[in-house]
């Protein structure tokens, strides 16, 4: 067994290309803490909206992050994030925040509030007894974890993805979604140097979860 019986895998990778149903199935093989860091940037997005506020104001958005309180509920394999004691909801996937949450996740102010939040789960996930943390986003392998036991970087056709996220109901862009994650200044969406890559444009859930899963065995059998 890996010395320290401890891992951190890190799963990046564009709008609907596999990242949140491939973290839940490896969580659940293998015990991990499974952290979605995209409801971080919604559930703050939702927040900063509802408070009035604009992206495009960031002394607004500087003081409104500093009345937030993050913390973190468990239940079962999945670590969620509270916002001032508010469990974040179906309403972090509406429209609004949809075309909104990528104009703040741009905002270094953003970006920079979270990032030592998203680094703490590692001690929850030990805290809690987890065998590891899973976390998916767009820069856990180059931002948040650069130093991850396995750093997969998850991509697929665009089509493909359209499809995956019109039968989740969204109806956002890919490619303007894409477009601007990739090109923000602060933290872009980019495959990390050394990652791992994997396209799953013709590979089915089970086929990914598969695949991934024997890497992950053999960093458990160092």
């Amino acid at each position: 067994m890996k010395k320290n019986n401890f891992i951190i895998v890190a799963v990046d990778g564009g709008a609907a290309a596999g990242k949140s149903s491939t973290s839940r199935a490896l969580s659940e093989r293998f015990h991990l803490m499974h952290v979605d860091t995209g409801s971080f940037y919604r559930a703050t997005t939702l927040k900063l909206m509802e408070a009035g506020v604009s992206s495009e104001d960031t002394t607004a958005v500087t003081q409104a992050l500093s009345t937030i309180k993050l913390g973190t509920s468990i239940s079962g394999n999945t670590a969620s994030i509270t916002v001032n004691d508010w469990m974040p909801d179906a309403s972090i996937r509406s429209q609004s925040v949809n075309e909104n949450v990528s104009h703040f996740a741009a905002l270094p102010e953003l970006r920079a509030f979270l990032l030592d939040y998203q680094r703490s789960q590692v001690e929850v996930a030990k805290k809690n007894g987890f065998s590891g943390l899973i976390m998916e986003g767009r820069d856990i392998g180059s931002v948040i974890f650069p130093n991850a036991d396995l750093r997969l970087f998850l991509f697929a056709d665009p089509e493909k993805r359209a499809q995956r996220r019109a039968k989740e109901g969204i109806t956002d862009s890919i490619q303007k979604r894409d477009q601007m994650d990739s090109s923000r200044k602060a933290a872009p969406l980019q495959c990390p140097e050394g990652a791992t890559l994997l396209d799953s444009s013709e590979m089915t859930l089970e086929e990914v979860v598969e695949k991934v899963s024997g890497w992950i065995e053999s960093l458990l059998t160092k």
